[in-house]
């Protein structure tokens, strides 16, 4: 008998092991296998740096530019954080103020849903204007990513559990204490799930400021290489500067999503590792 209940546990933690190899070797082997079509395609037809570089000549490049590309890349993420940290705390904090008043709620929230389907690219040129060119490159990068921090703090506030909130009130819970440790706790895997959308999007935000900065003939960020080295046909730096970019968009969503998950682990369902 004893020996038929460890068969399910080893079992099942053989599987879970599985998976966790299998969730590392295949994304590795679909990138080696692109890097690997990427050369064949340049090697097979020929093509020159200025038209397509392979993957050799972007890896030189880019040890080669490290020092120009590593500070544009430092200017990037700079005003990246910054249009995170505005958005994430700006939105919880407003989420959090609608939940206390519908009337503030119905007043400002359609704003909100303005600023959200109306295309940064348009309001970049505005905002140089207007405003110190790194300010409106974070005010990009800030618009991008509120929305999405604002709608899933609300929608985590407003998904507490009936039950619960009754029971609250027959204890008379005061409002403060029902938010601390009701409504908040129930919003933090939306909150944190806003968080995760919201860091790729602050990138995605400084990049079309840097661009549209750019465009108006200043910047010293990553988007600005990829506009100058586009402008001078130095193909190699501009893909070198693209990987860099990729690269940061991935360790902020994997920061983002580790934090989650140390957060939610002990009692979320989300986190819970499956039997």
């Amino acid at each position: 008998m004893s020996g038929g209940h460890d068969t399910k546990p080893n079992g099942a933690s053989a599987r879970g092991r599985l998976e966790r190899r299998l969730q590392l070797v295949l994304p590795v082997a679909v990138l080696v296998a692109g890097i690997a079509i990427w050369y064949l395609i340049v090697r097979t037809n020929e093509l020159p740096p200025y038209i397509l570089p392979g993957p050799g000549a972007v890896f030189a490049t880019l040890i080669e530019d490290w020092p120009i590309l590593w500070q544009s890349l430092a200017v990037t993420l700079t005003t990246t954080l910054q249009g995170f940290l505005a958005a994430a705390i700006g939105g919880v904090a407003l989420a959090l103020l609608f939940s206390r008043s519908r009337w503030l709620e119905y007043s400002l929230f359609p704003y909100a849903v303005v600023l959200q389907v109306t295309p940064v690219i348009a309001i970049a040129p505005l905002l140089l204007i207007y405003l110190p060119q790194q300010l409106a490159v974070v005010a990009c990068a800030w618009i991008v990513a509120f929305f999405p921090v604002l709608s899933n703090t609300m929608l985590g506030l407003n998904s507490v559990d009936r039950n619960l909130a009754g029971l609250f009130k027959l204890y008379r819970a005061s409002g403060f204490q029902t938010l601390r440790y009701l409504r908040l706790p129930a919003a933090l895997p939306y909150i944190l799930g806003g968080l995760r959308i919201a860091g790729g999007l602050s990138l995605i935000g400084a990049v079309v400021a840097e661009i549209a900065a750019g465009a108006a003939g200043a910047g010293s960020g990553l988007a600005y290489r990829i506009a100058e080295s586009g402008y001078r046909l130095n193909i190699p730096r501009m893909f070198a500067a693209l990987l860099l970019l990729s690269i940061a968009g991935i360790v902020i969503y994997a920061l983002l999503a580790l934090a989650s998950h140390l957060m939610l682990r002990r009692w979320h369902e989300s986190a819970l590792g499956k039997d």
